[in-house]
């Protein structure tokens, strides 16, 4: 059984899929309805494969993500409520 965590959470070097979209669980400026369409105009969908690229030198935020065959920036407190395995 592998564990979930929230893709805010992962590490430079991380590969796996996308689980669920929890945006009510994460501190967003953006209402949870307008965050999670927006996560899904960019690829983030169940099953999907995800593997984190870079990060960003201050803070670690944002983080370079390749979502199947996109690769999208995003800050991190936002990719929290990405759920991944």
């Amino acid at each position: 059984m592998t564990k979930t965590l929230s893709l805010g959470q992962a590490q430079r070097g991380f590969i796996g899929r996308i689980r669920a979209i929890d945006a009510a669980a994460c501190a967003s400026v953006l209402a949870p309805v307008e965050l999670e369409s927006r996560l899904i105009e960019m690829g983030f969908v169940e099953d999907a494969r995800v593997e984190v690229l870079h990060e960003g030198m201050f803070g670690r935020d944002p983080i370079a993500v390749r979502v199947n065959n996109a690769t999208v920036a995003i800050r991190r407190r936002e990719a929290m409520a990405v759920l991944v395995d």
